[in-house]
């Protein structure tokens, strides 16, 4: 039991202005704030339901092109966190457009990126001078300080889920950015050029490998990922929490193809329900086929293709699929791996 104390209360007041002006706080007043028991985290587990987003996105398609906008994109902004542009702390997550005919203008950036189309055909990415065509379901990279830039050369809308690292890049303050002094850059590889050189198994012989710790390989096409689930759901049970899930790998190091975002690929078979699994890398995931529904923390989100849902640190997530699933998910699992922070909780 604490005994009262008369007049302690306006005792450390005062101290505490006098501490305010020499720049010092109070540890004890916070520290349970700063240091608590389990993860707390503002962000707030969440559902956009792409048939209701994408009238917004094509709407300002009507309104300001791509290269006005740089980047046309709509931000999925946590509603924990709204106004910071960002889907969990360290994780930034939108919506990209580009319609036929347009280009948005090459530039490079410390923070690296990933691209997930969700629909269309007839666009494409060049990275570092290497032009990849985007269909439904591709993984396309654009690692830190890349040169990269779209355009599209088809008839429909194309649209995709940018994901990006800006919230830890931010928190280093590393932010680095450089537009093109050409404006647009030149086409230096041809097609397929990187997943030549380095996606069989194979490196050039001596070769001079720039990437640091991500990888050389800038596309993951769907065919081949959705191939991999279906061998993999041939020959093993499905993991209890998770159905059946592969990870993108660098090919070089075995490690997350970037280094501060892991991407993952599952499929949830219909009728499985998973059991509730947490951790303490937030999660976003984009629904590539079926629907069914999400448990997070109490509430249930039902979803469809091309919807996307975010579970925050901590948060247990638990799927049941009313027809064959596929999931793609980037979280920020390598970072918290790379410093002993990672944690799971199954079941």
């Amino acid at each position: 039991m604490t005994t009262y104390v008369p007049g302690v209360a306006a005792s450390r007041r005062a101290l505490y202005l006098r501490m305010y002006e020499q720049k010092l706080a109070p540890l004890w007043e916070v520290i349970h704030q700063l240091v608590p028991e389990q993860p707390s985290t503002p962000c707030q587990p969440a559902l956009w339901s792409y048939r209701e987003v994408r009238p917004y996105l094509m709407e300002a398609g009507t309104l300001i092109s791509a290269a006005e906008a740089i980047r046309r994109v709509l931000v999925l902004e946590n509603p924990g966190m709204r106004g910071q542009s960002c889907i969990t702390q360290s994780l930034y997550a939108g919506l990209q457009l580009i319609l036929p005919g347009e280009v948005a203008p090459t530039h490079r950036h410390s923070q690296s990126a990933l691209r997930f189309v969700v629909e269309g055909s007839g666009a494409y990415t060049n990275v570092d001078g290497e032009r990849i065509a985007m269909h439904p379901g591709d993984l396309i990279l654009t690692p830190s300080w890349t040169w990269h830039d779209h355009g599209h050369d088809g008839a429909e809308p194309v649209v995709w889920l940018d994901g990006l690292d800006l919230r830890i890049v931010q928190a280093f303050g590393a932010q680095f950015s450089e537009n093109h002094p050409q404006g647009i850059q030149p086409v230096s590889r041809s097609e397929g050029s990187s997943d030549a050189r380095y996606g069989h198994h194979l490196k050039p012989v001596n070769a001079t490998v720039p990437f640091a710790k991500r990888s050389p390989i800038v596309s993951y096409p769907y065919s081949r990922s959705r191939d991999s689930l279906a061998v993999l759901a041939k020959e093993t049970d499905p993991d209890p929490c998770h159905g059946w899930k592969m990870q993108f790998l660098n090919p070089h190091t075995g490690g997350s193809a970037i280094p501060t975002m892991a991407a993952f690929i599952q499929l949830i078979p219909s009728g499985f329900h998973t059991q509730p699994c947490r951790s303490t890398d937030g999660t976003v995931y984009c629904v590539v086929e079926g629907c069914g529904h999400v448990l997070l923390w109490g509430k249930t989100f039902a979803f469809e293709q091309h919807d996307v849902f975010v579970a925050p640190s901590w948060v247990p997530v638990s799927v049941q699929a009313s027809d064959d699933v596929v999931l793609f998910s980037f979280s920020d699992r390598p970072g918290q791996e790379a410093m002993g922070l990672w944690r799971e909780e199954r079941g």
